[in-house]
């Protein structure tokens, strides 16, 4: 399974991805894999290399190109980094790059996203006509305020999405809350959304980050095949491994 960086422009930033190619000759399905606070690190590389694996066209933009050095900044989160019109202009040119692959079925792109990139992944679903299936791991509990010059948060776009979404929470996260669960799930039932939420016992915020303290094994393991039926269902894929 052959991985690359690749490159391209948005809004005259050069911007780096980490691209994951499955075996065969395709067309495949397709995902975006947005990265959390660290960026695409060791982990946000290994779910792009653990989808490839499972026969997915796999895509990871580092929404840090306009940064310095490509990086987060130093002490600032990226609540205070980050700007919404332009994380979108990034999904959206994440999209379009591989919609104009000839190993990708075009109309077969997914989304997922772990701890802020799961509110990316919120935000991606209501903007981006292009995506089928979206799964956001513990979606980011700034999902219910903006970033930078947006005037309406993921939330207030919830009328928007465009496809079914499958979360994953840790029910000792506090950010979001189960309270903030709630609240998601009471507006998107609201509006006829097609949704599905798992809760998983013990497990807290970034319980799938396997390089991390806060890593929790039974809720890693019990999420990754429900996220790979999903794509599965959603993405027409053939295979679920």
């Amino acid at each position: 399974m052959p991985s690359s960086w690749e490159n391209i422009s948005v809004d005259g930033q050069e911007m780096n991805m980490y691209l994951g190619t499955p075996s065969g000759s395709g067309p495949s399905a397709a995902v975006v894999v947005i990265h959390h606070a660290s960026g695409v690190d060791p982990f946000t590389r290994s779910i792009v290399d653990r989808l490839a694996s499972a026969g997915y066209v796999a895509l990871a933009p580092n929404l840090y190109h306009r940064l310095p050095g490509g990086t987060p900044t130093q002490g600032l989160t990226p609540t205070e980094i980050l700007n919404d019109p332009e994380v979108v202009a990034d999904v959206n040119a994440a999209v379009d790059y591989l919609r104009s692959q000839s190993n990708v079925e075009t109309e077969s792109i997914g989304i997922t996203g772990f701890c802020m990139g799961g509110r990316v992944v919120y935000l991606a679903a209501a903007s981006n006509p292009h995506l089928r299936a979206a799964v956001p791991y513990y979606y980011g509990g700034n999902t219910m305020i903006t970033w930078g010059k947006a005037t309406q948060s993921p939330f207030e776009l919830s009328s928007q999405i465009n496809c079914p979404i499958m979360f994953h929470f840790g029910e000792e996260d506090e950010n979001p809350s189960q309270a903030d669960m709630a609240k998601l799930d009471g507006e998107l039932t609201r509006l006829g959304k097609a949704h599905q939420f798992y809760t998983y016992p013990g497990a807290n915020h970034g319980f799938m980050n396997h390089t991390g303290q806060r890593y929790h094994q039974a809720a890693s393991e019990a999420s990754w095949p429900r996220t790979l039926e999903f794509f599965a269902t959603h993405l027409k894929q053939v295979t679920v491994r």
